[in-house]
Formats: C-alpha cells, sequence, structure tokens
C-alpha cells in the first residue's frame, strides 16, 4: 500500500510542478501558494469533520499540526526554487530527500535491507540524471540562490513527511488532513503578512490554481496517510519520482528534449520501484 501510495503522490505533484514555474511567475510566490493551500483545504475539509471522530492517539493532532508548519515552509522554498531555478536543476535536489526519509527510518530502527538501499539510491539518481540541468538552460542562471532554496525545500518535506506519519501512525488519518493544511495556510499567511507581500492571485488563474490544490491536496495526504501502514518511507521515497515525472511530461507535452540515455534512466527508476513492490 505504501508503494502505491507514493505513486500517487509522485503522479499528482508531478503533473503541480509542471504548472508551478509559470503560475508562480505570473502570479507570486505567496499568491499561489495561499491560493492553492486554500482550494486543498476546502477539498480536504468536508473528509475531515466526517471521520473526525475516528479512534486517535493523543500526539496525533499535536504532530499533524506541526506537520502542516513544515510543509508551509517547505512549499515556500519550493516555489521559490522554481520559480528562479530551471527544472533540471532544482527537480533532482528537492528530490533528494528521500536519502534523509530513509535515514530516519533506519535512526527509528525500521528495518530496511541493504537491496531496498540500493533500490532507493538508483531512483535518487535516476531522478537526478533525467531532471539536471540540459543544454545551456542552467547556464542562463546563477545557481547559487536555486540550489539553497532546493535544499530548504526537500530538507522540508522530508521532516514534513516524518512528522505526518508519526501522527497518523497514532489513527485519524483522514481526520487529520484539514488541520495539517489549515496549519500550513496560517504559516504562510503570517509570513506574507510579515513581509507585506501581496496574497491576491490573478483571477485568469484561478481554474488552474485550483487544480493545483486539489493535486497538492491528493498527493500530501497520500503520503502522509503512509504512516498507517508498513514502510511508510516508502511511500516518501516514490513520491521523490516527482520531479522525473515532470520532465517526462515536460518531454511528451511541451516537447522539452530527452535523450536516449535520459530514457534508460526513467526505465531504471521504474524497475527499482517494482523491486520496492514486491
Amino acid at each position: 500500500m505504501a508503494i502505491l501510495l507514493g505513486l500517487a503522490a509522485a503522479l499528482a505533484w508531478g503533473i503541480h510542478d509542471l504548472c508551478v514555474r509559470q503560475v508562480s511567475q505570473g502570479t507570486g510566490i505567496f499568491a499561489s501558494i495561499v491560493a492553492v493551500l486554500i482550494f486543498g483545504t476546502l477539498l480536504v475539509t468536508p473528509m475531515s469533520l466526517w471521520a473526525w471522530d475516528a479512534p486517535r492517539g493523543p500526539n496525533a493532532l499535536p504532530l499533524s499540526l506541526a506537520s502542516g508548519v513544515l510543509f508551509g515552509l517547505a512549499a515556500i522554498a519550493h516555489y521559490k526554487a522554481f520559480s528562479i531555478g530551471p527544472v533540471r536543476l532544482v527537480a533532482p535536489i528537492i528530490g533528494a530527500y528521500p536519502a534523509l526519509s530513509v535515514g530516519w527510518a533506519v535512526y527509528t530502527g525500521t528495518p530496511v535491507s541493504a537491496l531496498q538501499l540500493l533500490a532507493v539510491g538508483i531512483i535518487i539518481a535516476g531522478v537526478g540524471y533525467v531532471a539536471r540541468a540540459g543544454d545551456n538552460e542552467a547556464a542562463r542562471v546563477h545557481p547559487g540562490p536555486a540550489i539553497l532554496w532546493s535544499i530548504l525545500a526537500g530538507t522540508g518535506f522530508a521532516a514534513t513527511f516524518a512528522v505526518g506519519q508519526a501522527a497518523t501512525a497514532e489513527g485519524g488519518e483522514l481526520a487529520l488532513l484539514a488541520p495539517t493544511r489549515i496549519a500550513a495556510l496560517i504559516v504562510v499567511l503570517a509570513i506574507a503578512a510579515l513581509g507585506r507581500v501581496p496574497i491576491l492571485p490573478g483571477w485568469t488563474q484561478i481554474r488552474i490554481l485550483a487544480a493545483m490544490g486539489a493535486l497538492d491536496a491528493l498527493a500530501l495526504g497520500a503520503v502522509i496517510s503512509a504512516g498507517g501502514v508498513s514502510n511508510p518511507e516508502l511511500a516518501s521515497v516514490l513520491a521523490a519520482t516527482f520531479g522525473l515525472i515532470t520532465v517526462v511530461l515536460a518531454a511528451l507535452f511541451l516537447r522539452e528534449p530527452m535523450t536516449r540515455r535520459h530514457w534508460t534512466a526513467v526505465a531504471l527508476v521504474f524497475a527499482a520501484i517494482a523491486y520496492l513492490a514486491t
């Protein structure tokens, strides 16, 4: 089940990130994030209210709120990185966060075999190769800030998923979806208010922002819900392939170039995913 949840998150975030660069540059980072979080919150709140009486541990709600705070901070770094850096530079750095997720699983005593670690390494390396800066794209921007924001985003996502999965491990997966997103929204609004940053999106992009909100809610809910199944860290690993999926979708629909070696790396990544699924 963790594998399926991770793949669902990867596909949702892959489509989501195909839109991030254009939307964040046209609407603004905070306006985009606020709109996406609001639409996502409206989507999951009825489910959370319906499941609110489900049994859960005493730490579930505080941990879910902490996860939301971390997600809000990670989202800001994520959008900032995609707004200033090329996808093939930013995506692999953010997508390397499973190394932290699996490392945390090892630290907390979750059994992870050597072959599973090898498969994780193949996934990370494959994502990095496919999504790395190609042609002269990276030469047109200064990579330092984009790399820094990408590292912050990846670290934030790893912490978000670790804390969120700890929350859902105590039960109440559906009930915790809304509190997590509300906490993220409050953090983003607070930082925007401190910086006096505009948060109203352009009306022409409301539809795409609503769709991005639904995709983001689906992805985050899928990964955090994995806390209630075995090997939840695998959901975090597979969700990290969103960068690869974004680049593949860009090749298919935006006609961005993909070499034979890139497609070979794609095949190796999905072979590693197939192994993890067994």
